[in-house]
């Protein structure tokens, strides 16, 4: 039986969960579709996603559509929750994108619709909610060709004339193959050319319905059923899967969510994980709506595994091919603190907990404030963390003013050098870097001017895993990012031992004096090759009256946004351009009056630009090397 992995993808309140319910209904899953405003849907299970009607978690059911077997994966509409569907993308065979025929295209939608195509994933299109007053088919396909893609196609009915216009826009060879002989294509040839542009992520058919009334669904359902790629799956392969979720069984332990790619695993295999292996202890597989046990899984299937020490994003067996998105990182920071101070370490491991089920959101920990801060998308999982840490933990938690998180390049080329038995150099190592700018998007680079023989490779280890971890905070305290760390200068002491064969740690080498040499010689060259602070940008489309141009501009101005393009058309400016990330509450804020009720304006991550005027620093969470007294008192006293 062939599988197909698909996503439900929206703009929150596009109604994405509802059309699941409905979809699980037509297959005969459930008796009648559950309400996402009465708490009753299959795939909200948290109780803070019931009481909002919003989806927060990932969820994943089962069901059979002719001849194929879909794993639906329903994801995440609200922008704070983008990690969530970050993580689906790459496991999935095709998706559906939702739309609401009132509201239309939102930012949500452009930016999912953007990584879809990136990634090359199909995608059929479903405008929603045509029973609601206000609804307009006509308009929001209008929009979709205008803003999503210029390859849609209505597809309730599917008209030939309109198959062979978009095939003839996608394909030259098709033209003329159709200028030559037309009455060779046939309305199942033209489905069958159709639906090659679609698994190639060509072309992207419209449905048009309502999933509270089931309208238009039969359509959508053979859609799926016969314009996205599901494949017969590499059973007899070797092993190939990725762990796309994390959640914790009541008892604490790891419950990994694995798309396999090939191969098949069972109860008590051994499988490989990175450098290491684990051992599976039990599977559930999704069928029929839900997750039963199971003594193995199979290629093409999704199943939740136990008894594996994983993170998300960890590969069993060999490396599967797949597609890595590439959203925003989180530009929000917030200090989260108990309410009662004895709760600061069960707080610490919570949160730990909690960010291995979200790897896009960070800790930060200051031992000497007793300080957690926790990255984020937005304010709305602050809601989020603290309910959870309320439900599943115990803990009572407030939080700090939400701040931007910069970031910070490196400007020049700067080096620095302590070598062995030399003042005022206290370790037993010898280190020398030399740190300059990287190309943007290379991440850190640490490469070596000295023989890789010249000292144990442990010792070269463990002084480049501590280049990586010290520049998660630079001069400013901001993560530096994209720069090149040469290690110029090298040099230990031989393990020595006392007579009666015990190792002498005074007189010998070991990794932590190249740990605590490494800070203080890199923040040495950082200091001298200096670094910038950038803030992030996003990107906005804005549209307003155009008689208001005057007021939303001077609005612009003040929260130092940069327009890009202006537009005036049937009496509506449209703006683009780009403005700082701090700023885009403010314009959001002040729109309304500015534009008369009358104005909108989508954002989206665009990247991170130089800091104008006093660069904003972060206090620190390490231990200062940038203050030599203050991090030798602290590393010595901790050695």
């Amino acid at each position: 039986m062939k599988t197909l992995n698909l996503g439900i993808l929206a703009h929150v309140d596009a109604g994405k969960t509802s059309l699941t319910e409905r979809l699980l209904h037509t297959a005969g899953i459930i008796g009648e579709p559950g309400s996402v405003d009465d708490g009753s849907t299959q795939t909200d299970t948290l109780a803070l996603e019931r009481a909002r009607g919003i989806t927060i978690k990932a969820a994943v059911v089962s069901f059979a559509l002719g001849d194929v077997t879909v794993n639906l994966i329903d994801t995440p509409g609200h922008p704070d929750f983008i990690a969530e569907v970050e993580r689906a993308l790459g496991v999935l065979d095709g998706a559906v994108l939702v739309l609401s025929a009132v509201e239309g295209v939102q930012a949500q939608t452009r930016v999912l619709m953007r990584t879809l195509r990136r990634l090359g994933i199909p995608v059929l299109l479903f405008v929603n909610k045509l029973d609601r007053r206000g609804a307009d088919p006509g308009r929001v396909f209008q929009e979709i060709t205008a803003k999503l893609t210029p390859s849609a196609i209505a597809m309730d009915p599917m008209e030939p004339d309109r198959v062979i216009d978009l095939l003839a826009t996608l394909d030259e060879d098709f033209l003329t193959e159709y200028l030559t002989a037309p009455d060779a294509f046939t309305p199942s040839r033209l489905r069958a050319e159709l639906t090659a542009k679609v698994a190639e992520g060509l072309a992207h058919p419209v449905y048009f319905g309502s999933a509270i009334t089931g309208a238009g669904i039969d359509a959508l359902r053979d859609g799926i059923e016969n314009l996205l790629p599901a494949e017969e799956s590499d059973v007899d392969g070797p092993l190939s899967g990725t762990v796309f979720k994390v959640e914790r069984a009541p008892g604490g332990e790891k419950i990994a969510y694995v798309r396999l790619f090939s191969g098949s695993v069972a109860v008590r295999d051994k499988v490989p994980l990175g450098d290491g292996e684990g051992k599976v202890t039990a599977i559930s597989v999704f069928d029929n709506g839900s997750a039963v046990p199971s003594g193995s899984v199979d290629a093409g299937r999704i199943a939740k595994l136990s008894g594996l020490d994983v993170r998300i994003g960890d590969m069993l067996g060999a490396r599967a091919r797949v597609r890595e998105a590439l959203f925003s990182p989180p530009t929000l920071e917030t200090v989260v603190s108990p309410v009662r101070p004895s709760d600061r370490g069960p707080l610490h491991q919570a949160l730990t907990r909690l960010t291995e089920q979200d790897p896009l959101i960070g800790l930060r920990h200051d031992e000497v404030r007793q300080e957690t801060s926790v990255s984020l998308y937005g304010e709305v999982q602050k809601e989020v963390i603290q309910a959870t840490l309320a439900d599943e933990y115990g803990l009572d938690v407030t939080f700090s003013e939400t701040t931007t998180i910069c970031v910070e390049h490196v400007s020049g080329t700067g080096s620095a050098a302590e070598l062995i038995g030399k003042a005022p150099n206290p370790f037993l190592a010898t280190v020398g870097l030399r740190v300059g700018p990287g190309s943007p998007g290379s991440g850190i680079s640490f490469q070596l001017e000295v023989e890789l023989g010249s000292m144990p490779y442990s010792f070269v280890k463990a002084v480049e895993e501590t280049v990586k971890e010290t520049l998660r905070e630079g001069l400013h305290g901001w993560e530096v990012l994209d720069c090149v760390v040469t290690m110029t200068h090298s040099g230990y002491y031989a393990r020595q031992s006392h007579a009666h064969g015990t190792f002498d740690k005074s007189m010998s080498s070991t990794a932590g004096d190249f740990r605590d040499l490494t800070p203080l010689v890199l923040m040495a060259a950082l200091r001298e090759a200096g670094t910038t602070v950038h803030e992030p940008m996003h990107r906005f489309f804005l549209q307003a009256p155009a008689d208001t141009l005057g007021p939303v501009t001077a609005l612009l101005a003040q929260a130092r946004a940069v327009p890009r393009t202006t537009v005036t058309k049937a009496g509506t400016a449209e703006l683009e351009g780009e403005i700082p990330a701090a700023k885009t509450h403010e314009v959001h804020q002040f729109l309304p009056s500015a534009a008369r009720g009358e104005g909108t304006m989508e954002t989206a991550f665009h990247g991170y630009r130089p800091v104008r005027g006093a660069a904003p620093s972060r206090s620190r969470t390490d231990q200062n090397p940038l203050n030599r007294k203050e991090y030798l008192l602290r590393v010595l006293r901790r050695v």
